[in-house]
């Protein structure tokens, strides 16, 4: 019998993973492991918020790509259900850079600006590289989606980044590096927002589809 993922789409929702997208989350989840110790030692050494605030989603990256990994040749429902646990941490990532920030605003000091846009060239160059990496992917399920826009939004606030450190050097204040933090919890809450919606739409299918799938009920013949 022909196995049914030898087929693009499985009846069970399942896929025929690809085997590049596979080695592409691989790589994904080691860059991101490793720029999340370089920018955690730095925020603490530059005393940047954004650089901070930045460290917590390459951990954030890190996890979410192990668990697309985890769920890659399951069916649909699982994909989904993986998508929307991403969606929610996304945005309680998002709300605690809300929260550094705005305790930063009253209580931080102005960054150092050198150290911060020189981590800062380093993630992007990381970020840009994983994410032209995973751009072919991106119009995928909620799964995918999730992937690709974790990637986008990291390049945007690296070079926010940059420009912020740029910011501190000219201004010698502490505004520049907030203003990229606040920016940095608005594309969580929104990603947030757009992966949540998908995955629960996704949700909703493929529980529709499952209860409407015939049951085969086997019968006895030997007594």
């Amino acid at each position: 019998m022909q196995n049914c993922c030898s087929s693009t789409q499985c009846t069970d929702g399942s896929v025929a993973v690809s085997p590049e997208f596979r080695k592409a989350l691989w790589i994904a989840l080691i860059v991101n492991l490793i720029m999340f110790n370089i920018e955690i030692v730095g925020g603490l050494y530059a005393s940047s918020v954004s650089l901070l605030a930045d460290a917590v989603d390459f951990a954030g990256d890190a996890a979410n790509y192990a668990l697309s990994l985890s769920v890659l040749s399951l069916g649909l429902l699982w994909r989904a259900r993986a998508a929307l646990i991403k969606g929610m941490t996304m945005g309680a990532y998002g709300l605690l850079v809300v929260g550094k920030t705005a305790w930063a605003s009253l209580y931080g000091s102005a960054p150092e600006a050198y150290t911060m846009g020189l981590i800062g060239l380093v993630a992007l160059v990381a970020n840009l590289s994983v994410a032209i990496m995973l751009y072919r992917f991106r119009d995928g399920d909620a799964n995918m989606r999730s992937v690709w826009l974790c990637s986008r939004n990291d390049s945007i606030v690296n070079l926010m980044i940059i420009l912020a450190a740029l910011g501190v050097l000219g201004t010698e204040t502490r505004w520049p590096d907030l203003f990229v933090a606040a920016v940095v919890s608005g594309l969580a809450i929104s990603s947030a927002i757009s992966i949540v919606v998908q995955a629960r739409h996704e949700i909703a299918t493929a529980e529709k589809t499952a209860l409407s799938l015939p049951v085969t009920v086997k019968i006895d013949e030997s007594k």
